[in-house]
């Protein structure tokens, strides 16, 4: 092979390597953090409490008191109960509550899902949370130390939050401790969704690089990635064409064996 060639597949492989380098670099810092990680500490499992249980003996009203009365509610100006799609019996600080999820039709033709909650010893629909209640379900539902250290009450969330894609109203508590934990209650479900660290929030940013979806996280065909994919193969190809190009041994000519000379 000619010099020449030689000159432009050594560029190649240099000014690729300097290029998608820094992001080779990342995806391998991922790549430890994440095998080096428990992934139920990343999510906080060791900090969340089990919901608790009710004995059998309770006296509750039927569901359907709760749907009639669902159906029933005035004021439903801006749309009206299309159908429901489950009924669960929760415990929410002691007392058992009905969480009805249910879809709505609203003027555009659209039926959004929606979630009301009733007690389940009457039937009666009750509101959403209060700031109090929502604090009083985060502590119950938190092995960590229950000193709060503040309350934020979310209505909308962006691609970057880390409460993103989950029910909203939610009431967001963190907690006074070394991990930060912040413990989200959904106001309309009256549960814990989920309990963000330190930990989980490294693992988000690292995932964001490792996936290279800059919006959502979980998009493993966006087009960067497609294309950092096919560098990162011209990379490792080139790197062995230039082996082949610079080794001796290869490039060595085989040494033809000597004309036989007539007698």
């Amino acid at each position: 092979m000619n010099r020449t060639w030689h000159l432009r597949i050594r560029k190649t492989h240099r000014y690729l390597g300097l290029f998608i380098g820094v992001q080779f670099l990342l995806w391998t810092l991922g790549g430890l953090y994440f095998s080096w990680s428990n992934i139920d500490d990343i999510h906080g499992d060791h900090l969340k409490r089990p919901a608790g249980a009710m004995p059998p003996s309770l006296s509750l009203v039927s569901p359907s008191v709760p749907m009639l009365a669902l159906s029933q509610r005035p004021g439903q100006a801006t749309g009206a109960t299309d159908s429901v799609m489950s009924v669960q019996l929760i415990e929410v600080l002691g007392q058992p509550v009905y969480q009805l999820n249910y879809r709505m039709q609203h003027g555009n033709g659209h039926a959004m899902p929606h979630t009301q909650l009733a007690d389940a010893r009457t039937g009666r629909l009750r509101g959403e949370l209060t700031k109090a209640e929502a604090v009083a379900v985060a502590q119950q539902g938190f092995a960590g130390p229950s000193a709060v250290e503040q309350v934020e009450y979310l209505t909308t969330t962006n691609g970057h939050h880390e409460y993103r894609e989950k029910p909203l109203p939610a009431y967001a508590v963190t907690f006074r401790q070394p991990a930060h934990a912040t413990v989200y209650v959904a106001a309309g479900m009256g549960t814990v969704q989920t309990v963000r660290t330190d930990s989980w929030r490294i693992f988000d940013v690292l995932w964001m690089l490792h996936t290279m979806d800059y919006e959502g996280r979980d998009d493993m065909n966006n087009s960067i990635l497609r294309a950092f994919s096919v560098l990162g193969l011209l990379t490792v190809a080139s790197g062995f064409a230039l082996y082949v190009v610079s080794s001796p041994q290869l490039r060595r000519k085989p040494k033809r064996p000597p004309k036989s000379i007539p007698v």
